[in-house]
């Protein structure tokens, strides 16, 4: 929602209406006439491009939008714009270099943009340029992924929202696989019977083409309306023939790859334990959804399985001593038990793992299950760790040394609030692998899915040996497990190109022998000869593979120790292969003209995981911003200011009783006021701990006669006398987020933060975030406002603190030398349900020495008073 306060309180009530009205109108004048998706995939590496052209028809500039999702698993490769026919082509670079450059075209007065990469399934990468009149423009988007096999099949996933009828729409795909193809499906969700006939299909033994083409008219969702039925997912899955060998090994230039996922293998028995989340956060649809999935995971196990079930809060409860032998009879009892959890409490999350780590090696000392088993250990929760021991980094080496490699851990984080760079790490720290299961009526089907991924291993302590003499660079050749119906890929570099034969040699575990050795030799594939019609990048496919791969193991690695010589092997790869991953970006440089002088343009991602993701929603984009201080309050209350010039944050907390009024900003030159009055818990934690947070903000411009005061529960603006009172509840709130822009000046955000009900301690509370500081006063003061125009400081002799990934420094700040440490804030500016982690400089005791005076100055006696 958007408050704009005007001069007229009736033009404020109809501001919002007015702008929803001005957007329609703007679009409408942008015709997307083309847009295309490429695909070609060989051998299961898929290089896509999407290509989409704009005409601005109205009679003066637009701004014209280019948005694509696209694969988590996906590098973007290559972006440009072509504007009134001269190109822009995107170049990667290390980060560090790409911001310099950025800041570079910003002085220069030119436009620019970065793009930078995190991870998530679907990621969003969206472009805003404005164009001229009657002008166009065509973007091109190249990105590269290698397909994983899930659940004995591939899959390639293009989502289409054109949002208007497009003349030239087109989705074409040419997969070659030397394996020959076993099956293949291609559809849309959006795609009625009507439209079916129009995918069409080729598939011979080693090729397939499918192509999606409608016309205009076929795209309308009704006769002589403009609205389109293209909106959804274009998905093809396919699989490859899997001969009674060690899988198909290619050669190609220098580079090998062999994919290995032997077919009509026995599944090996499997000791399971289900370690669930019942803590107050899992409450309502969350854990109906999880006594669910468990009922039908709990049917789907073998009766020479071994399971065994640890809940938890602050509490750990099992259903039994030890793992249970999955029958008939055990299993019904164990859906009793299912149905009887309930929610309550808080989270301990090392206390669940090490109960059933404990359980699992004492049933294996005992000698209850066979050596050729499999065992692991599946965690479901919603939460961070907040009982027992809470620093995630204690928690991810209790469980590391208690599993001692004996076992794998998978880790399910349910919704958005969970630490999934936590569960992540974990998981692969222990053989294992994490997921987020996204909150929604299908969230038990993903439980089942996930489960179904893991449920039948056919392999343990896979081995997969090359020779020493002719091989180097070899990405990951040892696998903890191999589960039915997916795959192992591992790439390298030969050391003679001229090889001939190629010698393969695998050990593995598997349940009609305890260990299996066996050998093939592989010939070079002459791409060229086999598809000589077709020109694709077959003379380097390998190579960019094995880079791919490689790349994405190095971001992966666990250890400190190793972790700085992977950093500096994945950047250099990352570089020479134009990769845009975590470690580059992208940057697009297009030159000024008379209309794009004053602000530049940006891409960035908001992300999960390693403080970008995450993910929240993930997207890279393009957006305007203005080089000046984001300062925001949020949480407990933690206050943080954003420095882009400086390419740093600085952040502190404010501990007072609940109750107290602070002021935030105050400029007596423009007559903007902002206040905030904090609340406490319900009751306080068992801890002993008092938490307070910003529940109520009043607002003022004098120069207006505007009040402005928002609570949790509504907004109430105040004019002349006159009021009028909106609440979050109500349609145009639902997304929690308040924008106020006051005329000419500067634009406040309040988010609402929301917290279950049934809490038995916390409440609902606001976030305030400023743009556009750089309008107010040089003047402005406050809590905030003393930040609006900047703050020096230099910081040196950075050194361990308490926590290992928490390093202390000293800061010279306002003449003096402060102790700081180097953490992170949430920042739910961009993304309102989610936020992102924002790396900062925490300054302790309430900020003392970095705010002017001490933090009780700032003490208002009322909501809208100055003193």
């Amino acid at each position: 929602m958007s408050v704009y306060l005007y001069p007229s309180f009736s033009s404020f009530l109809s501001a919002t209406l007015f702008l929803s009205l001005f957007l329609h109108l703007s679009l409408s004048q942008v015709e997307v006439y083309s847009v295309k998706v490429a695909c070609k995939v060989a051998s299961r590496f898929a290089h896509t491009v999407i290509t989409s052209s704009a005409l601005n028809k109205a009679n003066s500039s637009q701004e014209v939008f280019f948005e694509v999702d696209l694969p988590k698993t996906a590098f973007i490769t290559n972006f440009s714009m072509s504007i009134e026919g001269q190109t822009y082509t995107g170049e990667v670079k290390e980060k560090e270099k790409a911001k310099k450059q950025y800041q570079k075209a910003v002085s220069t007065g030119q436009t620019a943009g970065l793009v930078k990469a995190s991870g998530r399934k679907m990621e969003k990468f969206s472009v805003s340029v404005n164009i001229a009149a009657n002008s166009n423009v065509t973007f091109i988007l190249t990105y590269e992924e290698l397909l994983q096999r899930k659940l004995g099949q591939y899959e390639i996933m293009t989502q289409v929202k054109p949002k208007q009828l497009v003349q030239h729409f087109e989705i074409v795909a040419d997969i070659y696989e030397p394996q020959g193809i076993a099956f293949l499906d291609a559809y849309g969700t959006f795609i009625s019977n009507e439209l079916l006939p129009l995918v069409e299909k080729t598939v011979t033994d080693k090729k397939a083409h499918i192509s999606f083409c409608p016309t205009m008219d076929q795209q309308r969702k009704c006769p002589g309306c403009d609205g389109t039925l293209i909106d959804g997912d274009f998905v093809i899955k396919y699989d490859v023939n899997r001969a009674e060998t060690l899988g198909d090994i290619q050669i190609v230039n220098g580079y090998f790859v062999h994919f290995f996922a032997p077919p009509d293998l026995p599944r090996v028995p499997k000791n399971v334990v289900f370690v669930i989340d019942r803590s107050g956060s899992m409450s309502g649809n969350k854990m109906h959804q999880t006594r669910e999935a468990m009922l039908t995971i709990l049917n789907d196990l073998h009766e020479d399985d071994y399971f065994g079930i640890v809940t938890f809060d602050h509490h750990i409860s099992t259903w039994k001593g030890s793992l249970t032998k999955a029958t008939t009879g055990n299993v019904s009892e164990a859906k009793g038990f299912v149905k009887g959890i309930q929610h309550s409490g808080y989270t301990d999350i090392n206390g669940a793992l090490m109960k059933a780590v404990d359980i699992m090696m004492k049933d294996k000392q005992a000698n209850k299950f066979t050596e050729r088993s499999v065992s692991m250990i599946i965690l479901l929760t919603d939460g961070m760790p907040n009982s027992g021991v809470s620093s995630t980094p204690q928690i991810q080496e209790n469980v590391r040394d208690a599993m001692g490699g004996n076992m794998s851990l998978f880790c399910l984080g349910f919704g958005n609030d969970v630490d999934y760079s936590f569960l992540d790490v974990m998981s692969r720290q222990n053989q294992g692998l994490a997921r987020r299961i996204y909150e929604g009526s299908d969230a038990t089907v993903q439980l089942q899915g996930f489960y179904e991924e893991v449920a039948s291993p056919l392999l343990s302590e896979v081995d997969l040996h090359y020779p020493d003499n002719l091989v180097n660079s070899l990405t990951t050749s040892h696998y903890k497990q191999l589960f039915n119906g997916s795959e192992i890929v591992v790439a390298g570099r030969l050391t003679d190109n001229s090889l001939d034969n190629f010698l393969v040699e695998v050990f593995a575990k598997g349940v009609r022998n305890r260990q299996t050795g066996t050998t093939q030799h592989a010939s070079a594939q002459e791409w060229d000869i086999l598809y000589p019609e077709q020109e694709y990048i077959f003379g380097d496919f390998t190579e960019r593979l094995w880079a791919y791969l490689t790349i994405q193991q190095l971001l992966k690695t666990g250890t400190a120790e190793e972790k700085g010589n992977a950093t500096a092997q994945a950047l250099e790869m990352s570089l020479q292969y134009s990769f845009v991953t975590p470690l580059t970006s992208m940057v697009v440089t297009k030159p000024k003209t008379e209309e794009e002088q004053e602000e530049p343009l940006i891409a960035d991602k908001k992300g999960e995981g390693d403080t970008t993701s995450t993910s929240g929603k993930s997207i890279y984009g393009l957006s305007k911003v203005s080089l000046t201080v984001f300062s925001s309050l949020d949480g407990d209350p933690h206050f943080m200011i954003e420095l882009p010039e400086q390419e740093d944050a600085l952040c502190f907390n404010i501990d007072d009783r609940p109750g107290t009024i602070f002021n935030l900003v105050r400029d007596q030159l423009a007559g903007v006021l902002v206040n905030g009055q904090t609340i406490g818990d319900k009751k306080v934690a068992p801890d002993g701990k008092v938490n307070t947070y910003f529940g109520r903000f009043g607002i003022v411009h004098q120069g207006l006669g505007v009040r402005l005061e928002v609570t949790t529960h509504d907004i109430t603006v105040s004019q002349n006398g006159k009021q009028a009172k909106l609440f979050w509840s109500d349609t145009v709130t639902k997304d929690r987020s308040l924008t106020v822009t006051l005329r000419d000046s500067v634009r406040f955000v309040v988010i609402l933060h929301k917290v279950w009900k049934q809490h038995p301690y916390h409440q609902d509370y606001l976030g305030f975030y400023t743009l556009d500081s750089h309008l107010l006063s040089p003047s402005v003061h406050g809590l905030l406002g003393q930040f609006y125009h900047g703050v020096q400081f230099e910081v040196r002799d950075m050194r361990p603190g308490e926590e290992p990934e928490k390093p202390d420094a000293t800061m010279l700040v306002k003449g003096q030398e402060l102790t700081v440490t180097r953490g992170w804030q949430r920042d739910f500016s961009w993304d309102v349900k989610n936020g992102e982690n924002v790396p900062c400089w925490f300054i302790h005791s309430n900020g003392n020495g970095l705010i002017d005076g001490n933090h009780t100055d700032y003490i208002m006696s009322g909501l809208f008073k100055t003193v």
